[in-house]
């Protein structure tokens, strides 16, 4: 998990489609969505001597780094389980005292949450929500979290439960920046990161039942303790606090592993609406990530069936209709044996098993 974003882009580059029989060829740039900070590129700048504070003002046009005023509780859904959540390390749950040193066990009954010993031995009705904690951490299922358990009756199956780590912001942060960045980066760029993933956790609620963030991409990508290291936990209590700031409101810090050398405008991305401090800006050091550049090969029936859902026919050409700024794919037609259709340059990426929405393509005759 510590150098998990070395680890993806270099199984993905050896693991590249291609055929022996090459009809059309795709090029491509960047590996993610583009939006926001690039993590490579915020590692070149810190080789290259720039501060965290810079960094932050490069890639989020306009904000201004602020110190929360007050604690901030973020709760993180580690599991839906659908067995009984074992936990140790708490002294106390429901209302009742426990032994830190012996396991119990949270069980749903009906709409509602119960406490027992691991033994079985019925200790507490919870209600809607158990809450356990202790000295500061808890083993939840066999790995240790900062902060407290929480578990809730999942709302979409009758019989899971919700497991939640609820935690301090930056208590929460040092779980997430060695999933996020290698922790043998600069300083700088792990400074960069910790406030990124402390603002977006902030604002990146999903509203879950009990939750606000997933443990993984779809939020920000958190191990708990066990994820912790010594270089970004410096990193974490280096910026305590700071978050940045837009119009007085916690800034959405959306980053991307590597942007191909320019970042996207969030419009021409996610489709909502733009956002001033969300603009695409030049990436000048953005070379250092491995799917910088990157090459897809297809042969014409392999292209025709990954597009298929999209597809009236056999893919004979491909027009762009509209690009972002970096230039990446907002819209495209595709020309088939059939009839012309339109996809989504998202759609388009995920059909091809592309890193990145920056494409250009070439067919081979």
């Amino acid at each position: 998990m510590r150098t998990r974003l070395l680890t993806i882009l270099l199984f993905l580059l050896l693991a590249s489609p291609a055929s022996a029989s090459v009809s059309w060829v795709v090029e491509g740039h960047g590996f993610g969505h583009g939006v926001g900070m690039s993590q490579y590129g915020a590692y070149g700048y810190a080789k290259h001597g720039k501060g965290y504070r810079f960094i932050l003002g490069h890639y989020y046009s306009g904000t201004s780094l602020r110190q929360l005023t007050a604690p901030r509780i973020v709760r993180v859904l580690l599991e839906i389980s659908p067995e009984d959540v074992g936990f140790s390390g708490a002294s106390s749950a429901c209302g009742r005292a426990l032994d830190p040193n012996r396991g119990y066990e949270a069980y749903r009954a009906g709409t509602s949450v119960k406490l027992r010993s691991a033994a079985g031995r019925p200790l507490a009705a919870c209600g809607r929500r158990l809450r356990a904690a202790g000295a500061g951490t808890v083993e939840i299922a066999g790995t240790t979290y900062r902060g407290a358990l929480e578990v809730v009756p999942t709302d979409s199956d009758a019989g899971s439960l919700n497991t939640i780590n609820a935690l301090p912001v930056d208590q929460y942060v040092k779980g997430v920046i060695a999933n996020e960045s290698p922790p043998s980066w600069p300083q700088a760029a792990l400074r960069a990161q910790a406030v990124a993933a402390r603002s977006f956790a902030l604002t990146g609620g999903i509203g879950g039942n009990g939750f606000d963030l997933y443990n993984d991409t779809r939020s920000q990508v958190y191990g708990g303790l066990q994820s912790e290291t010594a270089s970004t936990n410096a990193a974490a209590t280096a910026t305590k606090g700071q978050v940045l700031t837009y119009g007085g409101e916690i800034a959405e810090t959306y980053f991307s592993a590597c942007s191909g050398g320019h970042t996207e405008s969030v419009q021409n991305v996610f489709f909502g609406p733009a956002v001033p401090y969300l603009v695409g800006v030049p990436d000048p050091y953005d070379y250092y990530c491995p799917l910088h550049d990157w090459t897809l090969k297809f042969s014409g029936p392999e292209i025709s069936r990954r597009l298929d859902a999209y597809l009236d026919g056999q893919l004979q050409r491909i027009a762009i209709a509209k690009r972002g700024v970096s230039p990446r794919i907002v819209s495209a037609q595709l020309y088939g044996s059939g009839s012309v259709t339109t996809i989504r340059g998202d759609e388009l990426a995920a059909a091809l098993g592309a890193y990145d929405r920056w494409m250009t393509f070439r067919k081979v005759e």
